[in-house]
């Protein structure tokens, strides 16, 4: 049906008024008619002079204004290297408080440590990690070095030629000239390619991780160039929006000498990082440079995320500042009591210089201040860097896991964010994309419908029903595979384009410098045999078996389409077959293909624009078939072909092939080149085909040598399986498409022949529109015909009203065929089937000379130029005619359904949100094992709030009546516990939730998130279809912010991006869409199954381990400390201590610094095999069980009793005696380290050499110091040293006695806690692992 814009020309003109461009002199802002001078704005916009021989002086003006190519990463120079890394590390409030102490301890009246010896463990934490940030830095300056003095060719108007230079010398306006295998310096504006078409392919995985070529064009206007660019030859103006981070977002507009404009957007924009490939030369004009491209803008660095246990250990660590504090104020309380019981001064309290005496509130006060130094190690500074260490620990076993190793691609873990690992075993829900994620996103073609007519290709089901088998007989299949008719070569050199028998040449070589052939080596250290150097072209997903009765219609088809060549009016009982053709070809042409040869997989296959008009090749079918009077065909028409005939065969059983060596000779329809390095067509010149006039007999015509189809077989390079999957079943029926430019696409039909379609526009795919469409000239009929292919949800609303056709035959026709193809879309989606709708539409000339001047006016907008481009797009795809649908399948991942029982199992919900219709994502679901058969699911499919509202209503109702209302939030040591619904009597059934994205957005709108929520979490399983990106990301942060649950998103496309950002843990899968996601995420695995033990095991471990090491280092640091606290209340809280400094700082540094951290890595409180066994063991970390406000008072409870007995025991054994104050500070040192150390011990779970090794080192290493220092320090604490203190105190029995008592006495509660009340996994322990203490 043609397109009518009568009623939308006004509202066009209004848009216009209100700020579209119209004319130049109207529009353009930067054009002052009247003065004839141009007035640029460089604060709104980014103009751009070329800098050549006629712009040079303005070039030179603005282009100080932008930034310089040269880039800059490093954060220091030589000489502020030492000031702004101290101003760094001083931000952290750990080394200000340490800063501070130092600063206490040099001011004489609060002095307790020697100077240098406060000062000392400071300045070696500053200055390691002023080495590691230097070295850091220095590598950051290395690398810019290296990139700032790369070679590129860049135009200088002075010589009129390219001359080589560094990319540091790079500005804006510059031209650029690059070759193959180039990377490219800045972001450019593509104005020249080698490539006849005009298209320049770029490799993004620098940028983007992905490993697809991407096509970029010449801007409009510069693609017919027969000669190399002349840079003296552009006087064109850019205007621009600013520099930004959105990398596939550009637009603006080339301002001609005539002030006429040409619009450009982000597929004429070749980005900094991206490599150039198969195009010989290519030239562009700068527009960002340096630290203003979109790839630097979008280098924000490592992310960082605080992880739970994070978050809690900072609000305990100002626990033990408030303990702090209350030590030293009754540190200050007592000093100012004690040294008010003298009625004289004591000698020690020694007067100034002018015999004045401290009053005791300003003693009080030093006091105080002194006992802050004197008890800093309160304060766990350690644990940040031993959490560290820990981490970096666990994260080399993540890597080294080979159940997270993926064969097949070759592919392991990821860790990208090192800090969050312990969050792993403590998700409370998980977001989940479908495609790719729960399924292998190998599109496989399963069925169509084509006029309400529906194929369901048995044969092809059963076939991979065993794709094992099909691939150990690839060769057989292989004969099988390829449905094309036997065509016509050229026959003699007289059809050869070009002089001699020179060879094509390749699209890898320059045609400056030779280059050789360029072979693209995968990325991420995947195997050259694991997966094919083409993406999406597996066995499965390219072989397809036809269906035997559209096989029938194919041929229909075919006649039809010979018909249409020859001019005669179509058959009658060829009505149908314009629409199985017009099907095809909107499979064939309405994607984004790219057509290579498996020869050369990389090497484009093209056809340049030709500039004879259509009829020509019209001739010489009608010609040939003339000759032929389609007997023999009509007659292989008429018969039935068995299911393993090819079509080919049928068609042209009576056409004799040539030989092998006659094959050699010509170009091959099946992606031959000519001698010109274009590709050649198939279809017949005048004369060719029989040397003689046009009396040839019938048997000449058969004789004639048949083109060969053993040239390279044709590969197809998709951006999306969705498309590759189309155009493999396209080519199974033999439309196969063999050729595809920017303004061309060539498509073989069934009998051999070739058309070229001329694309006069195509509007790309986005998640607004949900379709793509194609406009292209149908070369037989003339016509401009609009095919347009997307969801079904989209494409049936948009189809031409029935009610509006004025024949009513016609009119019901039309309604039987729509309700014959949902019919046909439910059962496709029930059957777990991704569906597409594929129509056309034809529109007049003038429609589309005034549609198409709308686009170029919205392309050449800055302002709302999105909008304008959708409101275009909108016109044209309506009023469309139904050809069809397609439903593709894409099978499950191995593993899924056990990964999500075992989640679901652990306490984990789990949430899909998808963008398929709601009919697949429920069967998959099924499938998965996400909804059970026994379920009450409720699906909610409203866009009306006050609907939505009450539905929810009735559905809380309903659940409430079998599962009881939700019992309040119990809170637990300050975490919030998910309120599970309780059991009411009898078993209630389980509840599912199904919703749509028009629901979601009642919901949103309409204030109903509570009601939402409140809903889901009596649900065990959300399924979310029809969403947008935008609504998986705000469904997450619902989530995580009003519920408070631990978050993880896992998805594997560009359009999980936002999902993966929002949640606690983004996790990526490498899978066929690109790196987008992986680039985003903290964690990224290759297949979904990995997530079971992911965070069932590892997530456990890594949150077990981490949280009771910090639990222990809290301990740790409050019982040592407390030892010098107790020891005020005998030296008149004089700040004094019982142990040598230097014994204080190796306590920390060297004696009990290692168990923690290889308890931290090795500990496993369970075994593997237990926990994927009983995933319910995983609630533990979601509850929060080993860290949680209750342990860390109970820790601290302890830590003050042992601390009491530790000291006393000693006290109360030597009191009385004569012993000095070290002699009396060794046991308790001793005592209290053997005590930490058995805590320590009766923490671990698991038992090895290297356990037992560090903890009895850590011992020994305590007494062979001790001995050394105390044997050689004669004079290290004048006026008390403690000298041989320790080999004295050796041969005391005294000292035994109390060192084995105190110990046993000191962890009695402890053990008695463990033998009473032991925690919930040693039994599971001792059942899963009898003999865990003998490994």
């Amino acid at each position: 049906m043609a397109l009518s814009v009568d009623s939308s020309w006004h509202r066009w003109q209004r848009r216009v008024r209100d700020g579209c461009p119209q004319s130049p002199s109207e529009a353009t802002p930067l054009l002052l008619a009247e003065k004839e001078t141009r007035n640029y704005n460089p604060a709104q916009q980014r103009v751009v002079f070329p800098n050549n021989h006629a712009f040079h002086q303005d070039w030179a003006k603005l282009s100080r204004r932008y930034s310089s190519n040269r880039i800059c990463t490093t954060k220091y120079t030589l000489f502020t290297f030492l000031p702004r890394n101290l101003l760094e590390q001083f931000h952290r409030w750990a080394n200000l408080y340490f800063l501070f102490l130092v600063i206490l301890n040099w001011i004489p009246t609060l002095e307790v440590f020697h100077r240098e010896i406060t000062m000392l463990p400071l300045a070696i934490v500053l200055f390691i990690i002023m080495v590691k940030d230097g070295m850091e830095d220095f590598r950051r300056y290395r690398f810019d070095r290296q990139i700032n003095c790369s070679n590129i060719q860049i135009y200088e108007w002075k010589e009129q030629s390219y001359v080589q230079k560094c990319w540091k010398d790079v500005h804006v306006g510059d031209f650029i000239q690059m070759q193959c295998n180039e990377i490219i310096p800045a972001d450019i504006l593509l104005l020249f390619s080698s490539d006849p078409s005009g298209v320049c392919h770029l490799e993004t995985a620098n940028l983007d991780g992905e490993t697809n070529l991407k096509q970029r064009r010449v801007v409009k206007g510069f693609s017919q160039q027969e000669v190399q660019f002349q840079p003296e030859h552009f006087h064109n103006t850019i205007v621009c929006e600013k520099p930004n981070n959105h990398l596939n977002k550009f637009k603006g507009y080339m301002e001609h000498p005539d002030q006429t404009r040409t619009g450009f957007g982000s597929e004429s924009l070749l980005l900094r990082g991206c490599t150039i490939r198969n195009t010989e030369v290519a030239v562009g004009i700068v527009i960002y440079a340096g630290h203003e491209t979109k790839a630097m803008l979008n280098n924000s660095g490592p992310r960082y995320k605080r992880s739970k246990i994070e978050r809690r250990m900072n609000r305990d660590i100002f626990s033990c500042i408030g303990i702090l504090f209350l030590m030293c104020l009754i540190g200050a309380v007592g000093h100012g009591l004690w040294n008010g019981t003298f009625t004289e001064h004591p000698p020690f309290d020694v007067p100034d210089a002018k015999g004045n005496y401290l009053p005791l509130a300003l003693g009080g006060f030093y006091m105080f201040l002194t006992m802050i130094i004197l008890l800093q190690i309160l304060i766990p500074i350690s644990l940040y860097v031993s959490i560290e260490l820990v981490k970096l620990g666990q994260v080399f076993f993540l890597h080294n896991d080979l159940d997270l190793y993926d064969e097949e691609t070759d592919l392991s873990i990821q860790c990208r964010a090192l800090n969050i690992t312990e969050d792993l075993g403590q998700i409370q829900y998980i977001f989940s994309d479908k495609t790719g994620t729960l399924t292998e996103n190998k599109m496989v073609f399963r069925r169509c419908t084509i006029m309400g007519h529906e194929y369901s290709h048995q044969e092809n089901a059963k076939r991979l029903e065993t794709p094992k088998e099909l691939d150990s007989d690839s060769e057989e299949w292989t004969q099988y595979r390829c449905l094309s008719f036997p065509a016509r070569r050229d026959q003699g050199p007289a059809t050869m384009r070009g002089q001699g028998g020179s060879q094509p040449l390749r699209r890898s070589q320059s045609a400056r410098v030779p280059i050789q052939g360029h072979s693209r080596q995968r990325s991420m250290g995947r195997s050259e045999i694991s997966q094919p150097s083409v993406a999406f072209s597996s066995s499965i997903e390219k072989d397809v078996t036809p269906d035997k009765n559209l096989l029938s219609k194919v041929r229909d088809a075919a006649l039809w389409l010979e018909t249409l060549s020859e001019g005669r009016p179509p058959k009658p009982s060829l009505a149908t077959a314009s629409s199985v053709a017009d099907f095809f070809l909107a499979l064939t042409i309405c994607n984004s293909v790219m057509v290579s040869t498996t020869t050369e997989p990389r090497q484009r296959v093209t056809m340049p624009p030709s500039t004879k008009a259509l009829g020509t090749s019209l001739e010489k079918i009608q010609q040939l078939f003339h000759r032929l009077k389609l007997s023999s065909l009509s007659q292989s028409f008429s018969s039935t072909a068995p299911s393993d005939m090819d079509l080919g065969e049928s068609l042209g059983a009576n056409i004799p092939t040539t030989d092998s060596e006659e094959r050699e000779d010509g170009s091959v329809c099946s992606g031959g080149y000519s001698t010109d390095g274009g590709y050649k067509s198939s279809t017949w010149e005048q004369g060719d085909i029989l040397g003689a006039g046009p009396r040839a007999s019938l048997e000449e015509v058969l004789q004639a040598p048949a083109l060969s189809l053993a040239g390279p077989e044709l590969c197809y390079e998709a951006e999306s399986p969705d498309e590759a999957a189309l155009v493999h079943a396209a080519r199974a029926y033999s439309f196969t498409l063999v050729s595809r430019t920017p303004e061309q696409v060539t498509v073989r039909l069934p009998q051999g022949t070739c058309l070229t379609f001329d694309v006069l526009c195509t509007l790309e795919f986005d998640s607004v529109r949900k379709r793509m469409s194609v406009v292209v000239r149908h070369p037989l009929t003339g016509e401009i015909v609009v095919y347009t292919k997307g969801a079904d949800c989209v494409i049936m609303d948009l189809l031409e009203d029935p009610a509006c056709m004025s024949d009513t035959d016609v009119e019901k026709k039309m309604r039987k065929i729509r309700a014959r193809t949902q019919r046909h879309l439910d059962l496709y989606a029930r059957d777990g089937l991704r569906t597409l709708c594929i129509a056309k539409k034809v529109l007049s000339e003038e429609d589309f000379r005034r549609w198409a001047s709308f686009r170029r006016q919205a392309e050449a907008s800055l302002n709302n130029r999105d909008e304008l481009l959708l409101e275009t797009a909108q016109h044209l795809e309506n009023q469309l005619t139904l050809l069809g649908a397609t439903g593709i399948e894409d099978r499950l991942q191995e593993g899924v359904p056990d990964t999500i029982a075992a989640l679901r199992e652990a306490g984990i919900q789990l949430w899909v949100l998808t963008g398929d219709k709601q009919e697949t994502a429920v069967n998959i679901a099924y499938a998965c094992r996400l909804l059970d058969q026994t379920d009450t699911v409720y699906s909610i499919n409203t866009e009306s709030q006050e609907t939505c509202d009450s539905i929810l209503n009735l559905a809380l109702e309903e659940v409430k009546q079998f599962h009881g209302p939700l019992k309040p939030d119990g809170k637990l040591s300050g975490f919030r516990l998910p309120s599970a619904p309780p059991a009411s009597g009898a078993a209630a059934p389980d509840v599912g939730l199904v919703i749509d994205g028009k629901t979601l957005n009642a919901i949103f709108q309409g204030k109903l998130e509570e009601k939402f929520l409140e809903l889901t979490r009596y649900c065990r399983s959300v399924l979310c279809c029809r969403s947008t990106p935008l609504q998986k990301s705000m469904l997450v942060k619902l989530v995580r912010e009003r519920l408070r649950a631990m978050t993880l998103s896992i998805g594997d496309g560009a359009n999980d991006v936002s999902m993966i950002q929002a949640a606690d843990i983004g996790i990526g899968i490498s899978g066929q869409e690109g790196m987008q996601a992986v680039m985003s995420s903290d964690f990224a695995i290759s297949r979904f199954r990995h997530l079971k033990k992911l965070l069932l095991v590892h997530g456990h471990w890594c949150y077990s381990r981490l949280a009771r090491m910090v639990v222990y280092y809290f301990y740790k640091n409050v019982c040592y400390v407390n030892l010098l606290f107790w020891y005020q209340f005998f030296c008149g809280f004089s700040g004094s201590t019982m142990i040598d400094y230097w014994q204080l700082i190796f306590f920390n540094l060297f004696f009990t610094s290692l168990p923690p951290l290889v308890f931290g890595v090795l500990d496993k409180d369970i075994s593997m095999e237990t926990l994927l066994a009983l995933p319910e063991l995983y609630k533990s970390g979601q509850n929060s069980e080993c860290y949680n406000l209750l342990t860390f008072w109970i820790s601290m409870a302890d830590a003050f009793y042992q601390s009491l007995v530790c000291f006393f025991i000693p006290y109360l054994t030597y009191k009385d005696s004569d012993i000095d104050v070290f002699t009396f500070g060794t046991p308790i040192n001793t005592i209290s380290l053997a005590t930490i150390l058995l805590h320590q011990a009766m923490e671990m779970k698991t038992w090895t050499t290297i356990h037992g090794l560090v903890l009895a080192g850590s011992f020994l290493m305590y007494f062979v110091v001790s001995l050394a220092y105390n044997a050689i320090c004669v004079t290290c604490n004048s006026p008390t040293n403690p000298y041989w203190v320790m080999e004295g105190q050796l041969s005391d029995p005294t000292f035994y006695l109390v060192c084995f008592l105190t110990p046993a006495v000191a962890l009695l509660p402890r053990f008695e806690q463990r033998v009473h009340f032991p925690d919930s996994t040693r039994d599971i322990r001792e059942v899963s692992n009898p003999k865990s203490s003998e490994n």
